[in-house]
């Protein structure tokens, strides 16, 4: 395949991908961009009420399935039903400021933002050789900095960069890639709290280099990069996306 082909439509057709947290928010749009490009997508959440509401979008290759990330039986249950995967997405995530602070919390955090990736990635191998697939895990700009409301939350997406690296090597004896990207500040329902604050949102879009928030829809393109075949020899690799907040 000549690389400029991968940006044809129905590049994924055909393919299996499955997006762990993909019920809402950014994880919602990454599953309905894969969807559009023809593969067959089924979006994982825990929440019942976002399931719920999600269920609505159903149709053209999108379906929504209940999993508890931090169940390892219900993990593996989970893949050992697919039959075929071609692309894991591992969006799944919380954040609870200064609630982090706790320990029970914090180790909570930890599970379902970073350990929940290595059991997934883990559960899903298998599959992933067998078709050549790829993982894209989504990692964040306090991978490179800091805030000190969210440990664990600053702490498990530094972790994910480590993960994403070693899983490159561990697996692509196997041909099967592993990347990240590293998004910054997207309007969703995790980052309300800033966005809807006119002096907070100013802040923030005047330390980007293009002067804006992201839109969960910003993230799509680069997803459906890394895990095409444009992507081929790319692996190991951490691919900012917030504007060019990071480097401001």
């Amino acid at each position: 395949m000549q690389e400029a082909d991968a940006f044809r439509a129905g590049i994924f057709a055909g393919k299996t991908v499955v997006v762990s947290g993909g019920t809402s928010g950014i994880g919602l749009s990454i599953a309905k961009g894969f969807a559009g490009a023809g593969a067959r997508v089924i979006a994982t959440g825990s929440s019942e009420s976002r399931l719920a509401a999600a269920r609505a979008e159903e149709g053209a290759g999108l379906a929504f399935r209940r999993l508890d990330v931090r169940d390892r039986q219900a993990v593996a249950a989970f893949f050992a039903g697919l039959g075929r995967l071609d692309v894991l997405v591992n969006c799944q995530g919380v954040a609870r400021p200064d609630a982090e602070w706790e320990e029970e919390t914090f180790m909570d955090v930890m599970d379902i933002n970073l350990s929940s990736a290595m059991r997934l990635a883990r559960e899903a191998f298998p599959l992933l050789k067998a078709s050549g697939g790829s993982i894209v895990n989504v990692a964040s700009m306090l991978s490179y900095l800091a805030d000190e409301t969210v440990p664990a939350y600053t702490a498990s997406k530094t972790g994910i960069v480590g993960l994403t690296r070693v899983l490159a090597h561990k697996y692509g004896r196997d041909g099967v890639r592993v990347n990240a990207i590293a998004p910054g500040y997207h309007r969703t329902d995790m980052t309300k709290a800033l966005w809807s604050v006119p002096e907070s949102e100013r802040k923030i879009s005047d330390r980007s280099a293009l002067k804006r928030w992201g839109t969960s829809e910003d993230l799509v393109g680069p997803v459906l990069f890394l895990a095409s075949p444009a992507a081929g020899f790319v692996t190991g690799a951490t691919l900012p996306v917030d504007g060019g907040y990071h480097v401001g």
